[in-house]
């Protein structure tokens, strides 16, 4: 496969990771805000903070308002980040690589971005924020369905995983760092009903509320929900599953080619770190220091991907 087709994949896929993601990102600021609502300004700097959008925005803005944030990260066209510019350019890359996609992958990437555009044509009020959320959620996964249920499992089919799950990894790091950034007013109130119960606002916004009573139980706390969304290998958006898949998809590319490069001993590195951690360490070492790290980590597979397999020649 040409190097540009199998960037075009894999960056249509990605962006399409981040539209929902970016939405996550927003839906978890929403939660905190409402829990501690004094100082919500603060805490929408943290979310733009952990987006690593706020130095751009503050090009542009003077203050943090909640309303200005929120325009930002959904409809702003001078933020590459944002809902709509990752969607166009998620259909941007769709419509390079056309031949190399099903009729139902097109389609599906081509709607979300038509219904998005026109959803987010004007400035989404407060209280509907909520219901964009979840129809970004459900054009994205409807994209992800198209992909999962028509795709060749050959090295395309992989490329597009990849994205997938490099994006995914960096998202999930990036909410829970939330956490450190916004949820915790002072350090009396780790491990009060009142921490919990903002860690449990991160579960939902990753989709894993149910499956954290499922696997785990009892009550939460800030230890077991960590360790959940860092370790569990069953949990679609933990650290050790991302990282599984990306660890298999470049298995699955250098046995199709014939050659192990440099981003299939990367991502297997981090595989088995992810799988030989604990949470006590992780603690030890401090929680934002591990997940800064990690960030890290990732991004240096993406560039070894891009390098190896030559999206850009």
């Amino acid at each position: 496969m040409l190097g540009k087709t199998a960037g075009g994949l894999y960056w249509m896929a990605r962006y399409m990771e981040r539209s929902e993601n970016y939405a996550r990102l927003l839906e978890a600021g929403l939660r905190i805000a409402m829990t501690r609502s004094s100082a919500a300004s603060e805490e929408w700097a943290s979310v733009l903070t952990t987006a690593g959008g706020r130095s751009a925005y503050r090009r542009k803005y003077d203050e943090f308002r909640q309303s200005q944030i929120i325009d930002w990260m959904l409809r702003d066209r001078e933020n590459p980040s944002s809902v709509l510019s990752v969607v166009k350019m998620a259909r941007d890359n769709a419509r390079l690589v056309r031949t190399a996609l099903t009729r139902e992958v097109w389609e599906s990437v081509n709607e979300c971005w038509m219904t998005l555009k026109d959803a987010l044509a004007a400035p989404v009020a407060d209280r509907d924020l909520p219901d964009m959320i979840d129809l970004i959620r459900r054009q994205s996964a409807l994209v992800r369905g198209a992909m999962l249920g028509t795709l060749l499992r050959n090295d395309g089919f992989h490329f597009a995983r990849l994205g997938t799950f490099i994006e995914r990894a960096d998202s999930t790091a990036r909410i829970v760092d939330v956490k450190y950034f916004v949820l915790l007013p002072s350090s009396i109130s780790v491990g009060s009903s009142f921490d919990n119960v903002q860690w449990e606002t991160i579960l939902r916004s990753v989709s894993a509320h149910s499956a954290y009573r499922w696997a785990v139980g009892g009550e939460p706390t800030a230890r077991s929900i960590t360790e959940f969304l860092l370790f569990n290998r069953q949990l679609p958006r933990s650290l050790a599953f991302c990282y599984d898949n990306i660890a298999n998809c470049t298995n699955e590319i250098a046995a199709e080619y014939g050659e192990e490069l440099d981003s299939c001993a990367k991502a297997r590195t981090i595989a088995g770190m992810l799988r030989n951690s604990s949470i006590e360490a992780v603690f030890d070492e401090g929680l934002h220091e591990f997940l800064n790290g990690f960030l890290d980590q990732n991004a240096a597979v993406a560039a070894a991907i891009e390098q190896d397999y030559r999206f850009l020649e």
